[in-house]
């Protein structure tokens, strides 16, 4: 699948915005202690990866009914859907220098037929652009950090109605941050999702 930029201009992918908001001091700070152990932007985008994968757990594997939506806050509070862990991983990598987009998917998520909205980001490497799913790992979900193939959580099935969205968004899409903004509480977010874009 071809990826196509919402902004030609790659210095979007850089920018902070209310959710992807690189400049707070707790973003600086993660991202100034991930940098500290590795030797260069590739190391770190993996460990950056690694961090938000595996530590912010995601808050329907976790049964946590608070929703975050700011990338400070999904580290503060170490808890997200894919979408705003998407935005934690956006910030950490802009705040380090590294071209990032957001992306999504339609993905059917109660076996019944209905379809949600999936966030992930694509990373600017190599002179492309690389699609990573930081959602987290669980039973039958393997996402990984890769550069060469993709690794996400999930492969989208078009007999179901699933499908890959190939646009290259700068800031988070305005369907997905309304709902993200006014859900007061997961199991309402979860209503909520848009189920297409």
């Amino acid at each position: 699948m071809e990826l196509i930029q919402q902004n030609p201009d790659l210095s979007a992918y850089l920018a902070s915005d209310e959710a992807i908001d690189h400049h707070h001091p707790l973003v600086r700070r993660t991202a100034a202690q991930l940098a500290g152990q590795v030797a260069d932007s590739y190391a770190y985008a993996h460990a950056a990866f690694e961090y938000v994968r595996d530590t912010l757990p995601h808050s329907a594997d976790s049964g946590d009914p608070r929703v975050t939506w700011r990338a400070s806050d999904v580290l503060a509070q170490r808890t997200g859907i894919c979408h705003a862990k998407a935005h934690a991983l956006a910030a950490l990598l802009r705040a380090e220098d590294i071209p990032t987009a957001l992306c999504y998917q339609r993905l059917e998520y109660d076996g019944a037929g209905g379809h949600c909205v999936h966030g992930l980001v694509a990373v600017r490497f190599r002179g492309g652009w690389h699609r990573q799913d930081c959602r987290g790992n669980k039973e039958g979900v393997d996402a990984r950090f890769s550069l060469d193939g993709e690794r996400l959580a999930f492969v989208p099935a078009g007999e179901r109605g699933e499908r890959d969205y190939p646009t290259l968004y700068a800031a988070p899409h305005p369907a997905v941050l309304r709902v993200l903004k006014e859900a007061p509480d997961r199991a309402r977010l979860w209503d909520a999702l848009p189920d297409a874009l």
